[in-house]
């Protein structure tokens, strides 16, 4: 066991870290003639485990045995429990510029442990222009035991001035085969269902577990796959369109419920709630802050959910236009293969459908109203 074993398919990048955790241990013996790179970003398709290579990298560099996978410090930095390692999750659609000022104060004081203060930044990208010119000054003069791990789908997602200066971890979208295996070996799933998972997954290790163990999960994605035989007319595409920004908004209202709740519990009880539900004077500020974070938080998921169901959606005209060119690769809905075959059409009305797709999902991350975005995209779908 090691703290690369949650790593799927990445054979090139974890031997890159266990060199590059090398280097770190000869750096702190003060044996090493090259020294220690402060700045990494980790970029990747979703899925590809950027956090997850993050935090294990993470790990090896606060190990004595460079990421052994079974002492305190490997257990803790997993756990998410290591006073010297911080993962920032933005919460919302962006992170601003005074989180990351007060990030870039906590993140210049001394490791507790003796060897390395660690900020392992997710969703970079999501970071305001007034917050990336903040970044990067606390990554062009970074304290000597201060190590920044920024995660972003790609490169170009951060600005030049801060991906320069930046030493690159790229991953890759795993296998279909070797996330099946994962999902076999490790939670005892039907090796059937394991490779249906992840075929219909895309790669993605989270979402094909979810595929394979959450029926529900399983349900919204069919009723995805059936937009396509939905759009006989322009009320049937703009129903279709509703339906599926009520199924996002459904599933982000289910996954932030339980989330809003125990923050807002926690946050009463640390504030001084009394027993019979009475808040002290002054708190009003505090409550409504984490309100509005959580509703900013609801929204990113809406959208993340969305844009899922986009995915799902162009996997089955990528299916449709491999059917009708007779490409010799495997199928992500092979149980929909019939139904494709039946399809008619050429192939250059199903690349304008997948153009569709791919600028409805541009439309939502330039924050235009989701609604209209939908409905676009399905009278484009409907005509080709």
């Amino acid at each position: 066991m090691t703290v690369y074993d949650e790593l799927v398919g990445q054979e090139p990048v974890i031997e890159q870290l266990r060199a590059a955790a090398a280097a770190g241990a000869e750096a702190l013996a003060g044996t090493g003639g090259g020294g220690m790179t402060h700045a990494w970003l980790f970029t990747g398709p979703p899925g590809s485990g950027r956090s997850v290579a993050a935090r294990a990298f993470a790990a090896a560099l606060l190990c004595p045995d460079q990421g052994c996978g079974h002492c305190a410090s490997c257990h803790q930095v997993l756990s998410g429990s290591h006073a010297d390692v911080e993962v920032v999750r933005p919460a919302g659609l962006s992170y601003g510029v005074r989180e990351t000022r007060e990030l870039v104060l906590r993140a210049a004081s001394s490791p507790t442990g003796g060897r390395w203060r660690i900020v392992l930044f997710e969703d970079a990208d999501r970071s305001t222009e007034q917050a990336a010119n903040a970044l990067l000054k606390a990554i062009e003069e970074p304290p000597a035991r201060t190590v920044w791990l920024l995660c972003a789908p790609s490169p170009d997602d951060l600005v030049v001035t801060i991906r320069s200066r930046c030493r690159l971890v790229t991953l890759r979208t795993p296998p279909a085969r070797a996330v099946a295996e994962v999902l076999v070996l490790r939670e005892g799933i039907d090796p059937d269902v394991a490779a249906a998972a992840a075929r219909a997954a895309q790669g993605h290790v989270g979402r094909a577990k979810r595929l394979a163990t959450d029926e529900q999960a399983r349900r919204r994605r069919a009723e995805v796959l059936a937009v396509p035989g939905r759009l006989s007319g322009v009320g049937p595409a703009v129903e279709a369109a509703e339906a599926l920004v009520k199924a996002a908004e459904a599933e982000a209202k289910e996954l932030g419920a339980s989330l809003d709740a125990e923050e807002t519990a926690a946050m009463r009880q640390a504030l001084g709630e009394s027993a019979k539900g009475r808040m002290p004077r002054g708190t009003a500020g505090a409550l409504k802050e984490l309100e509005d974070r959580q509703k900013s938080r609801t929204t990113r998921m809406k959208r993340d959910a969305l844009d899922r169901a986009l995915l799902d959606l162009a996997s089955y005209y990528r299916d449709l236009l491999v059917v009708q060119l007779g490409a010799g690769v495997d199928l992500v809905n092979a149980d929909r293969e019939r139904e494709l075959r039946s399809v008619s059409g050429p192939p250059e009305a199903t690349l304008r459908r997948l153009e569709a797709i791919m600028v409805c999902r541009e439309r939502l991350g330039a924050n235009v109203n989701p609604q209209l975005a939908v409905e676009a995209m399905a009278m484009a779908l409907r005509t080709g």
